[in-house]
């Protein structure tokens, strides 16, 4: 999706890239998606605004009913998916689904080879939507999401096949694939980068969100 393309997804609904103008809608629906831990309008006008995220929208009419970011910094093989949100109202219709596939297409188009996200160990239903489109825990980091208290549950997706046409693989197949899973379930168990917030990587789905 280039940034002047919209792509119709139903009755009056629309996928667009997101812009600047669209922070307000975008924030009401993150304190609604994730009352405890929203991100603030700076942070997120910042992931907006930088040129190694790609985030879309969706449209119900003139309502914005979904949004999902992917950060994946030009020549890096890794990326992340930052956030993926779906009103409560608008949930059921595979628009989560939609939102990720359109994220992890960006990520190939970008050559990330391998794709990570967090999610809440206590949302098992975003955990089956991230199973079935090829993500794999790698790690885990207790008492994460605070103040819930909740472990983030660190996931993996090898998007090599992906790129060649081919399905996703659902385990790292080479030994420079496995050494990269590795290292990056070790960084889940020590630092706690990937996600959380926009200054060190991500966020919640199920909902949408990546949590």
């Amino acid at each position: 999706m280039t940034a002047g393309d919209r792509t119709s997804v139903g009755d009056a609904v629309r996928l667009r890239p997101a812009k600047l103008d669209d922070l307000n809608a975008i924030m009401r629906l993150e304190e609604a998606s994730f009352p405890t831990d929203a991100w603030t309008p700076r942070m997120m006008h910042a992931e907006l605004a930088s040129a190694h995220s790609h985030y879309v929208v969706l449209e119900s009419g003139a309502t914005l009913v979904g949004y999902a970011g992917l950060r994946a910094v030009a020549g890096s093989r890794d990326g992340d998916i930052q956030t993926i949100a779906v009103a409560a109202a608008s949930r059921g219709h595979g628009w989560g689904r939609m939102l990720l596939t359109t994220l992890i297409d960006e990520a190939v188009r970008r050559g990330v080879q391998d794709l990570f996200l967090e999610v809440r160990a206590d949302n098992p239903v975003a955990q089956a939507l991230y199973d079935s489109e090829g993500f794999q825990p790698i790690g885990r980091r207790p008492r994460y999401y605070q103040p819930d208290d909740v472990d983030a549950i660190v996931m993996q997706a090898d998007l090599r096949r992906r790129a060649d046409g081919s399905a996703f693989r659902t385990q790292p197949e080479s030994a420079e694939s496995a050494e990269h899973a590795a290292r990056a379930a070790e960084s889940a168990q020590i630092d706690g980068v990937l996600n959380a917030d926009p200054a060190t990587g991500a966020a919640d789905p199920a909902t949408g969100a990546a949590q």
